[in-house]
């Protein structure tokens, strides 16, 4: 896939091989009044339901998230992307949409948050790219009122493709009548969900467990799709235009001949695949390993993404040989890339939830804790010479160290100072999750002495 150089403008007029190439595909957009409705769930059951009847679907998450789009994987048997109008602009979203729509036979995005939540939110992807809106509402402790938020949804936004609602967790018959009964005319609803316990995906601190640790998955995903099989969503196959994005220039190729190994194994595995997708078109070699498991690491650079080294802590600690490597690794001049988690297992040491302290890696001095609510969120850009790179941050620990930041990212909205990003010679961390096809160029500077 072409990686962005930089946003196209908005005024782009679209050539005649572009016009030829406008591709056709059903496609759902699915939201909610806020998070922890079932979004994921639904998803990822209508996605198992059409997949059982032979249809190839690809699952797209708005905004930034790495532990929804595992689920969806498994129930869609195809990669999930996200899409975000702000880290990745327009026309990287118009890209991937085009592409799934030539090789798949539906579409489903979902959304973050509630639908109107966020600048941009999910209703502005719907819009943009003309995606019929389905709305899941738990229905819990209400009847009649379920009416109200549908109308709100339905109707804040004029011009919204609106398609219908979904009712969660209704109680039986007579709570789906109380529903349906309460509906304006002109929304449709489209099922009703019963409250089912042993399907429910399960959650920690930092979003839904990790699909690989859920050992009856297939077995919750399918319990779901069978209640949809008679509902009207079942059915729902919308017709959407979808037109092919601006050719884009490919970037210089870096980091050609080099070879950079990333962590990929149970404690590191917030990675975006565009980002791997990128270093590839950038030239470079990839590698993987685990800090978990293997001894040591050999590479001209190191990826050590985010994750849950919390959760590892005792392993990861364990494992001297690899904190060894890494360090004759930065001592011989060799960069090293760490976000988030990553950064964490950097330090002297983590501290659990629990007050239970490692010792680990000791190439960034400092110590890292995890906190009992959120420390920090929301989309960042870290400036650099060759312009933003964009991404964001979400964590549940804080970190102190005496190294002063090399720079700060800036926020998307406010003007309070953003995540530090440290440079200590070879070394490069930060909380921030950086997208790379953001700015290929300034990526590839991450990976380079």
């Amino acid at each position: 896939m072409p990686v962005r150089m930089q946003s196209p403008s908005d005024s782009h007029q679209p050539t005649q091989t572009e016009v030829a190439d406008v591709r056709h595909c059903p496609a759902l957009l699915l939201t909610a009044t806020a998070s922890g409705q079932g979004k994921t769930t639904l998803t990822a059951a209508l996605a198992r339901h059409h997949v059982q009847r032979g249809r190839r679907v690809r699952v797209f998450k708005v905004g930034p998230d790495f532990l929804d789009p595992m689920v969806l994987a498994r129930a869609s048997g195809a990669e999930v992307l996200p899409l975000d109008l702000w880290m990745m602009g327009a026309a990287d979203c118009a890209r991937l949409l085009h592409t799934a729509a030539g090789e798949a036979d539906l579409i489903l995005v979902e959304g973050a948050m509630g639908l109107y939540d966020g600048a941009p939110s999910a209703a502005d992807l719907a819009a943009r790219f003309g995606l019929p809106v389905v709305a899941l509402i738990d229905a819990r402790g209400m009847g009649q009122t379920f009416g109200a938020l549908a109308l709100g949804l339905a109707t804040r936004r004029p011009g919204l493709s609106f398609a219908g609602v979904l009712a969660n967790r209704v109680g039986g018959e007579r709570h789906r009548q109380m529903i349906a009964a309460g509906l304006p005319d002109g929304i449709r609803l489209l099922g009703t969900l019963p409250r089912l316990q042993d399907a429910v995906l399960p959650s920690r601190h930092l979003g839904l467990v990790q699909a690989a640790e859920i050992a009856d998955l297939d077995e919750r995903l399918d319990a779901i799709a069978a209640e949809l099989a008679d509902t009207p969503i079942s059915d729902l196959l919308p017709q959407v235009t979808f037109a092919p994005a601006p050719p884009q220039a490919q970037p210089p190729a870096l980091l050609a001949g080099r070879r950079v190994a990333v962590a990929r194994d149970a404690a590191f595995s917030f990675l975006y695949a565009e980002n791997l997708k990128t270093l590839r078109v950038l030239g470079a070699e990839l590698a993987f390993f685990s800090p978990l498991m293997d001894a040591a690491v050999d590479a001209d650079a190191v990826y050590l993404p985010g994750g849950y080294p919390e959760l590892h802590l005792d392993a990861l600690a364990a494992n001297r040989s690899m904190h060894a490597a890494l360090r004759r690794h930065v001592a011989a001049g060799r960069p090293l890339y760490a976000e988030c988690g990553g950064m964490l297992y950097l330090l002297d040491g983590l501290t659990d939830k629990t007050g239970h302290r490692a010792a680990l890696a000791g190439l960034l001095p400092g110590e890292g804790r995890m906190q009992p609510r959120l420390a920090g969120l929301g989309m960042q850009a870290l400036p650099t010479p060759d312009g933003e790179l964009r991404g964001h941050s979400f964590h549940h620990s804080t970190m102190e160290t005496a190294l002063e930041p090399a720079a700060r990212g800036i926020r998307q909205h406010g003007d309070l100072p953003g995540e530090a990003f440290y440079a200590d010679g070879p070394l490069r961390a930060s909380y921030l999750h950086l997208y790379f096809p953001s700015n290929p160029q300034a990526a590839a500077r991450l990976f380079l002495p």
